[in-house]
């Protein structure tokens, strides 16, 4: 199981406001945005590759590889404060089987705030044991994050320009509340991310990027 070390900065739940493009209720194109948190992999860092101490990173001095993988989640949405619980696999392999054997493998668990503001980050460990003779092994990590719900809510003068009942020779009836720049922005600060992967040295992140 992993554990998590308490970042300083409170740790915010992605949470996104339900938004309703319809102009009226009997319109059938509704887009639902859930308060809950979008939850992913980031890129290059839902691996982690070591070799043998010592040797060149390459694929004939392979140590132990892991792929974090079979990511959910679950969220308490019901209160002021959001609960986000995120669970996950780490399945690793090893190059040679031999005696039992465990491997503490880093991970963190960060929110992001509008596609690129960390909120908060939280940096651990996740165990992976071996049996003896195996070279296969799965472990599993959890981590959670917590926000209040006012911090994802949209202004209501957004809302209202969202939601607003557009008629047939309104300058602008054509014109999509979505692609204007003001609600983008508020939209945007009202999205959160919950990032889960492995943390990686500088070796070990250049050579998922040039694998």
């Amino acid at each position: 199981m992993s554990s998590f070390r308490k970042a300083q900065a409170v740790a915010l739940a992605p949470v996104l406001l339900l938004v309703l493009l319809a102009g009226c209720n009997r319109n059938p194109l509704i887009v639902k945005r859930s308060p809950c948190p979008a939850v992913a992999v980031p890129v290059f860092a839902g691996d982690i590759t070591r070799f043998t101490p010592g040797a060149a990173p390459d694929v004939a001095n392979l140590d132990i590889e892991a792929t974090i993988t079979n990511v959910r989640s679950s969220c308490n949405d019901g209160s002021e404060t959001l609960v986000s619980q995120v669970s996950y696999d780490v399945v690793a392999r090893r190059a040679e089987s031999g005696a039992a054997r465990q491997v503490q493998l880093p991970v963190f668990a960060t929110v992001v705030q509008g596609g690129n503001l960390i909120v908060s980050k939280q940096v651990g460990s996740i165990s992976v044991d071996f049996a003896a003779g195996a070279t296969r092994a799965v472990a599993s990590g959890t981590a959670q994050s917590r926000v209040s719900r006012a911090v994802a809510t949209l202004p209501l003068e957004t809302q209202r320009r969202i939601n607003r009942k557009r008629r047939p020779g309104d300058p602008d009836a054509a014109v999509d509340p979505m692609a204007e720049p003001a609600v983008q922005a508020a939209l945007r600060a009202a999205s959160f991310e919950m990032l889960v992967g492995f943390q990686l040295s500088d070796a070990e992140l250049a050579y998922n990027v040039t694998k």
